[in-house]
């Protein structure tokens, strides 16, 4: 779909011109002139886009044609200006390199780019500008046609938009329709009824269910707005269908009306009025008001309402109804209860009741009707509308039809589902809209890495570029507010305190949204079946090959890709070898998915020069990487999973000499590296100046690192022992990023941990230290200010812990420690066979002062771990007690911890274990 991107584009395809002229070269005649013809449409092109789909005009299917001859100029315009800019930083690269600037020169590199991109020596001469004049002139001829058709056939998408219906909701239910959600249910009417039993701040408090649409919310609403118990337990209630826009006037009007029907008229009454009737008629009553169908996230707009409800009796409620937890959060919910799809037993049960008249024809057609009950995928909503789809269908052959059709091609379901889920889409701004319809060309249930889709939307240019902000940033925004809006569940958070998602799925109604989305610009194959629709003009395309596919030839006429995502489990030679000859037919492609057993990418992948993004997943098995991939310029993301079995990286990366395999030097360069950099095989590092080489320090952008060294059992004759100096010297020698939020070393071998650089880390969240087994003591880590999670594992030469793990060091200046580990929240110790003594001073130290008759001492108050929330000490069979500050520090030990006891330590929050129990892990 065309978009935003274009006035970028446009933008930058004027800027040609402006770099020819800064470079005194009479630009070839008439391509200023073209170029300000591209502009002068831009408005006319952009608005129309924009309008047609956010209005929904596009109705006929001339309509639709025009606007995707229209979408594709736009990408052929965007791959004319990549090559453009690709000539010309190759052209600065071999600059600074200090290459010459002629085609016949040698270099690195085997071979040229590609035979259509201009050779240094030409990026700014007459033949290039020869070659954009004439291409641009192309596309300008090409939109002339584009708008002579469109005045052809008549198109018109000036008529009154086609709005999306949003449903007025009423408070009245049919309690017998209630199913599946008795849990839900219970939840809800505990808090609704119980005083205390939520955190009230004010007179009210707050409870949002929140879900799909179609999932139940608004029934669920009903069900306790008309409960007996919620009737009698509140003085008034109120039901308010907001909807979007959220008008708050209209809302506060439903309001008055709700506590006071008989209320006179309210027209051209002003808010501030109305909130103070607000306030005068709910005083000394206990309220409970429904909001269904929240959208609003501007606090500001629901402030007045805040203050304006204050004046009701404590213990008064708000439920909303939304799809969005951004919504939940604004309106600072005291319970969010989050909705989740119904078993397809229940929608069997919800499809059933309506579907059937009589127990004969629930027998004839019980088979059919649980195979359609599971095409539900767990929607309530889904069910009560394919029920009443069948209801007066009694023929097998009907049932079978449709129990065989798509989903969406249904027209009662998709006047059903459809319009709840377009209220969500185009509430999104038309970046977010380009990356959820991305997601259509993986398959259904597939588990989504955060990191990766982040990384594929950079890939595609779908990330608007913001002042001061990394692009990396934007596009993890854009995830969360997908994420918060209920496009994406089943979550997998991080284990710390801040629930970071680190992966999650798609509903597989949302996924068939997200495919109707996409339909003609994302396709997925599967090699065993038969195509159904034409996928030549595909721009995204996920294929699943299979022995039964006679070849891939079929697929080299979908020349201008833009996604290719390759999935395969079986080893098939033909198959590589068409793989090396189709890198000369998509050269359009951006981003590369590799989910095939190949040991070998081919030199051909140089052709691919738009190539922002190479991920090859764990089924890969390529040992080294070709040098032409460094002919890659554009390419943002090499993204490898299966990093064990790789084991040579082009020497063009780093020009360094490579026969004896990657060096630890190899990383200067890598500047951009994001997300997290694991090494592995540090014991292997010889020169620690290839450490001090490296430069981690330079890479700002990376927030992770894994430091791994191989562990050994003992260490006992004298090459051991060079082993030992040589891992201190190592870690010594590194400097982490200066942004580091996670940091995991194992394997280390030295007896003492003090890298200077560790008290650095001070944005540091995270540490983990493992196998570290002739450590003796632990490092001093009290002072991290960040830190949230540390947990050590298998350090089994470490017998006491003291004042120094505090990193207090001299006691005579413990008035310098304010708060130690002030950030602290989960400390878990694991296998420390050899640990007897866990000391230190309690929250209260000691400062000497000298008085004129002598040294005195006054107590002076620390604060240690004031935030732990989680203590796990696990098979540390030699422990005998905690220290002071862990019983001093608020959380109640009760002290049951008997020597020799196989028994577990429980307290509130706090878990060490003794035996080999290990589900607590």
């Amino acid at each position: 779909m065309a978009d935003t991107l274009l006035i970028d584009l446009f933008k930058q395809l004027g800027s040609i011109a402006v770099q020819l002229a800064k470079q005194e070269i009479n630009l070839l005649v008439g391509v200023d002139e073209e170029v300000q013809k591209l502009q002068d449409r831009l408005g006319m092109i952009k608005a129309m886009l924009d309008d047609a789909e956010e209005r929904h005009a596009v109705k006929q299917r001339t309509e639709k044609l025009w606007l995707e001859k229209l979408q594709n100029q736009y990408y052929e315009m965007d791959d004319i200006l990549d090559t453009w800019n690709t000539a010309r930083i190759r052209a600065e690269i071999e600059k600074e390199e200090g290459k010459p600037a002629d085609t016949n020169a040698p270099v690195v590199v085997k071979k040229k780019v590609c035979s259509f991109v201009p050779s240094p020596s030409c990026c700014f001469n007459l033949p290039l500008r020869h070659d954009v004049g004439h291409m641009i002139r192309k596309l300008n001829e090409k939109l002339d046609m584009i708008v002579k058709d469109k005045a052809t056939y008549g198109i018109d998408f000036n008529r009154q938009p086609d709005v999306v219906e949003r449903p007025t909701t009423t408070s009245f239910v049919d309690v017998s329709n209630i199913i599946g959600r008795d849990i839900y249910w219970d939840v809800l009417l505990r808090n609704l009824l119980s005083v205390g039993s939520l955190e009230e701040r004010n007179s009210y408090c707050v409870i949002s269910l929140v879900g799909l649409g179609g999932i139940g919310k608004t029934t669920l609403a009903q069900l306790a707005y008309n409960h007996p118990d919620v009737q009698d337990h509140f003085q008034k209630r109120m039901w308010v269908c907001v909807s979007d826009p959220f008008d708050q006037c209209k809302v506060a009007k439903a309001i008055i009306k709700e506590v006071d029907p008989e209320h006179g008229p309210l027209d051209n009454i002003e808010l501030q009025t109305l909130l103070c009737k607000i306030h005068d008629l709910i005083k000394d009553e206990k309220f409970f008001l429904v909001l269904d169908d929240v959208w609003i996230e501007d606090s500001e707009k629901w402030e007045p309402f805040k203050s304006a409800l204050k004046n009701g009796v404590h213990g008064s409620r708000i439920l909303a109804t939304t799809r969005n937890q951004i919504v939940a959060n604004m309106m600072e919910s005291a319970l969010t209860i989050n909705l989740e799809v119904l078993s397809d037993e229940d929608c069997w049960l919800i499809f059933s009741k309506i579907a059937f008249s009589n127990e004969e024809e629930l027998k004839y057609l019980e088979d059919l009707g649980r195979k359609l009950a599971i095409k539900c995928n767990g929607l309530p909503l889904v069910a009560k509308t394919l029920g009443s789809l069948m209801h007066n269908k009694r023929n097998r052959e009907q049932w079978n039809k449709i129990l065989d059709s798509h989903m969406w091609e249904l027209e009662d379901i998709e006047k059903g589902l459809l319009a709840p889920l377009l209220l969500s889409y185009y509430e999104l701004p038309s970046t977010m809209r380009r990356c959820f319809s991305y997601c259509a060309i993986f398959s259904k249930d597939y588990l989504f890495s955060r990191d990766k889709l982040v990384l594929h939307w950079m890939a595609q240019g779908y990330v608007e570029s913001k002042a001061n902000m990394e692009m990396e940033v934007i596009a993890e925004e854009y995830f969360e507010k997908l994420a918060m809006r209920s496009f994406f569940q089943d979550f997998e958070r991080h284990e710390n305190s801040d629930g970071k998602i680190i992966s999650c799925k798609m509903h597989d109604i949302v996924h068939d949204f997200a495919q109707l989305m996409a339909k003609n610009d994302s396709f997925e194959i599967d090699g065993d079946k038969k195509l159904e629709r034409d996928w030549q003009s595909a721009h995204h395309l996920h294929l699943k090959i299979s022995k039964e596919m006679q070849c891939l030839e079929f697929i080299y006429r979908a020349i201008n890709l833009r996604t290719l995502f390759l999935l395969s489990h079986e080893r098939d030679y033909e198959f590589e070898m068409l793989l090396s000859n189709s890198f000369h037919h998509f050269r359009c492609l951006r981003t590369l998915i590799l989910d095939c057993p190949i040991e070998k990418l081919p030199d051909a992948v140089e052709n691919l020069i738009h190539l922002r993004c190479l991920h090859m997943s764990e089924n890969v098995y390529i040992k080294e990487l070709p040098e032409t991939l460094c002919n890659l310029y554009n390419l943002q993301t090499l993204y490898i999973e299966n990093s064990y079995g790789l084991k040579k990286l082009p020497r063009g990366m780093s020009d360094k000499d490579d026969r004896e395999g990657c060096k630890f030097g190899e990383l200067k360069n890598l500047n951009q590296l994001r997300g997290t950099l694991r090494i592995n095989g540090l014991e292997n590092v010889v020169d620690v100046g290839e450490v001090q080489n490296a430069q981690l320090k330079k890479k700002i952008h990376l927030r992770g690192l894994v430091l791994r060294f191989s562990p050994l059992d003992s260490l006992e004759d004298e090459e051991d022992i060079r082993r030992i100096e040589n891992d201190i010297l190592v870690l010594n020698a590194l400097e982490p990023p200066p942004h580091l939020q996670d940091l995991e070393i194992g394997g280390y071998m030295g007896n003492i941990i003090y890298p200077n650089w560790m008290m650095s880390c001070t944005t540091l969240k995270r540490l983990q230290l493992l196998w570290c087994v002739k450590l003796e003591h632990l490092p001093s880590l009290g002072q991290l200010p960040f830190l949230e999670v540390l947990k050590i594992s298998w350090l089994l030469n470490v017998k006491k812990v003291g004042d120094e793990f505090l990193g207090i060091e001299d006691s005579k200046n413990k008035k310098d420690y304010d708060i130690i580990f002030p950030n602290l929240k989960s400390l878990e110790f694991w296998d420390l066979d050899n640990w007897e003594e866990w000391i230190g001073m309690g929250e209260t130290g000691e400062e000497e002062e000298e008085k004129d008759n002598g040294i005195v001492t006054n107590p002076i108050l620390i604060k240690i771990m004031p935030r732990l929330q989680s203590l796990k000490i696990c098979r540390c069979y030699g422990l005998k007690s905690l220290p002071d500050y862990l019983k001093n520090s608020g959380i109640e030990l009760e002290e049951r911890y008997q020597k020799g006891s196989r028994e577990s330590w429980h307290f509130p929050n706090i878990v060490l274990i003794r035996s080999n129990d290990t589900s607590s892990y």
